[in-house]
């Protein structure tokens, strides 16, 4: 795909100067950047690197001297982040998907597939499904029964959706997938040693033979518009009512959502978070990788929990928290400066010790 400057710089709203009709087919880090790519230095640290390439235009920070640098054109990014997400929508073609359904898809004559929709080789569609207009599922993607899926979703290779699950418009969802796996949920004929220990916090009256029954699955999974699903994320479906994602929420590969978890809008879920069955999680709320969630509790809007942070009582809105179990981030440092002190600290003890010891034998 080729754009010309001009093209670019309306794509991401910002200004250019030079050549604005030249035209570049990629691009590329300054240094490696040929002829026909624009080369990406939103940053003065990375202006050094076009003398090593070949590009004729880049973007650049507001303020660089571009024609210094030898170049023809260039585009100017006061975030730079920002413009590489206008600029990679921009140039990124997506899976060659022919429109139509593929002769070797499996769709069921009861389903319905919008204007536009195109179905991959491998794909099994079940009885009542809706996929709106536009939508692209590519190949060995599974979609049970009575699913509903609006407009523009793209739904890569291998994922699996389970049965009426309702997801909806601008859908992205990232190779291996499942959404709507029945939630991990058993109980047993008496009380359990789980519930013993949650009741005394560690005291046991005594172990005995238990054993686990089912509870099964009744619920399914609601997602919003504009959500985006990792590679192997896991959605267990709730077990009375549905668990439900936010519009606008983005989940990481490996993450698990856990049976009747309600995550609210615009939230950042980063890889391998684990959220226990009937969390609540507000707006807006940002975990670090491997962050866990305690089942039942509520994390508020506006969190944002650094990596690794474990989470296992309520978290109130705006709260930063970091650490295990999580505390406040400031505390968190506190704690781990104190912690680095302590072998100092046991060596002073000891001198001390040994001071008190040597006086007393004299004595």
């Amino acid at each position: 795909m080729s754009h010309t400057i001009r093209d670019i710089a309306r794509a991401l709203s910002a200004e250019a100067e030079g050549d604005l009709d030249l035209v570049v087919s990629g691009a590329a880090e300054p240094q490696v950047a040929g002829p026909d790519q624009l080369a990406l230095a939103m940053d003065p640290r990375y202006g050094e690197g076009i003398a090593r390439g070949q590009a004729r235009a880049a973007i650049v920070w507001p303020g660089a001297d571009w024609r210094g640098m030898g170049l023809q054109a260039a585009i100017f990014a006061p975030r730079g982040r920002l413009a590489m997400a206008g600029l990679t929508a921009l140039m990124d073609a997506g899976p060659d998907l022919a429109p139509g359904v593929h002769p070797m898809a499996l769709v069921d004559p009861s389903a319905s597939l919008g204007a536009g929709a195109a179905v991959g080789p491998f794909v099994v569609i079940g009885a009542g499904v809706e996929i709106g207009p536009g939508a692209r599922i590519a190949s060995h993607v599974s979609i049970a029964e009575r699913v509903r899926i609006g407009a523009g979703a793209l739904i890569l290779q291998g994922a699996r959706i389970g049965a009426r699950v309702t997801i909806g418009d601008r859908f992205i969802c990232q190779p291996g997938a499942v959404i709507g796996a029945d939630g991990f949920s058993f109980v047993t004929p008496e009380k359990s040693g789980v519930e013993e220990i949650r009741e005394t916090l560690g005291s046991r009256a005594g172990i005995k033979d238990q054993s686990w029954i089912r509870i099964h699955s009744l619920g399914a999974v609601t997602i919003g518009d504009d959500v985006e699903i990792g590679a192997n994320v896991c959605i267990d479906r709730g077990t009375i009512r549905d668990t439900s994602i936010g519009s606008g929420t983005k989940l990481d590969n490996l993450v698990h959502v856990g049976h009747n978890v309600q995550i609210g809008r615009d939230c950042l879920i980063c890889g391998q978070v684990g959220i226990a069955g009937s969390a609540r999680i507000g707006d807006r709320v940002v975990m670090g990788g491997q962050c866990g969630v305690n089942d039942n509790i509520f994390v508020g809007d506006d969190v944002i929990a650094g990596g690794a942070t474990k989470i296992f009582t309520n978290a109130p809105a705006g709260r930063v928290l970091l650490g295990y179990p999580a505390v406040k981030m400031e505390t968190h440092v506190e704690m781990q400066k104190a912690l680095r002190r302590l072998p100092r600290l046991a060596a002073r003890v000891a001198a001390l010790e040994q001071g008190t010891a040597t006086t007393s034998e004299a004595d």
